[in-house]
């Protein structure tokens, strides 16, 4: 402690570029400072500081010496503030940035809402890659790959695209064997709200025969509940993330067709801005999220394990 005192000691006086402004900042004398900082200087070997009678300046080796202990001292107050941290309650407003194909997200956020009544939720919904330190979020999740050096980030799980449909509808229309079968079936494509295209149908190109195959254009939407809404309206055939149909596959409403022609997958993350301390509500989130948002997405891998297609990965956000 007498060691990190002492470069405390060193640190303000190279900032304050004197022995009386430095003992006034720590609540010492400057005679105290002067004999802390010749104190280090002896046991460092090397002199750190060109004394006068006016001011004291550093010397090249303690300009590097200086940068050093500012990294000392910043760690050990980063340490200090996340075991306090520990005794703090998760309070105040959080802002999440969400996808707009939020049906696996919301479920888990209203679990979070109920355990953490004290944190408000701000919510803000896009499917574009939201600059979370400029548009003041504190924690964003998104599917696709993202990068970007000022943001931490944890992976959740990965999510398939499939094709689903009701069983009454593949009654009346036809189960399709391969993707070229669709021609003869109402497809119903979702378009991004960011750039306006329509979302390509993940087909293996050895799926189908067709050159350049064109699915026909029965409904586009830019909402995913309305393709799901739609889709077990029995209106057609629709793509949609596993995630938003795994109560409706599992009570029979929708099923799964061409699975094994798909060649897709959606890498979900949870990233929030780097800093040397991480807000409790912010820690609550995360860990919260990566518990049950990465269980839902390992239960839907449970269901797909036995299909087992080469995963890459694609963007939705673009």
């Amino acid at each position: 402690m007498d060691k990190l005192s002492g470069l405390e000691v060193f640190v303000q006086t190279a900032q304050a570029q004197s022995f009386v402004a430095a003992g006034r900042l720590l609540g010492i004398s400057a005679s105290a400072v002067s004999k802390s900082i010749s104190r280090l200087e002896e046991r460092v070997a090397v002199r750190l500081f060109q004394r006068s009678t006016r001011s004291v300046r550093l010397t090249s080796e303690g300009e590097v010496f200086l940068a050093r202990c500012r990294r000392i001292i910043e760690d050990v107050e980063a340490a200090e503030n996340e075991l306090s941290a520990l005794n703090e309650r998760p309070r105040g407003r959080l802002k999440v940035g969400l996808p707009l194909a939020a049906g696996l997200p919301l479920p888990v956020v209203s679990a979070f809402m109920a355990r953490h009544p004290e944190i408000e939720l701000d919510l803000a919904f896009s499917d574009r890659v939201a600059d979370a330190i400029d548009e003041g979020l504190d924690v964003v999740i998104r599917g696709g790959e993202l990068k970007d050096s000022r943001l931490v980030s944890k992976r959740l799980g990965i999510s398939r695209l499939c094709l689903v449909a009701t069983p009454g509808y593949l009654k009346a229309r036809g189960t399709p064997v391969r993707p070229d079968d669709l021609v003869n079936h109402s497809c119903l494509h979702y378009r991004s709200p960011t750039s306006g295209k329509l979302e390509d149908w993940p087909f293996r190109k050895s799926s189908y025969t067709k050159s350049g195959l064109v699915l026909p254009m029965t409904l586009a939407s830019s909402s995913l509940l309305a393709l799901l809404h739609l889709a077990e309206d029995g209106r057609g055939i629709a793509c949609v993330p596993d995630f938003a149909v795994q109560g409706a596959l599992a009570d029979g409403r929708l099923q799964v067709v061409l699975d094994t022609h798909l060649d897709s997958a959606i890498v979900f993350q949870i990233l929030w801005p780097s800093s040397k301390h991480m807000a409790p509500k912010v820690r609550a989130f995360v860990d919260f999220v990566v518990e049950r948002f990465g269980s839902e997405l390992d239960a839907g891998a449970g269901q797909r394990k036995k299909r087992r297609v080469p995963t890459t990965t694609i963007d939705m956000e673009r």
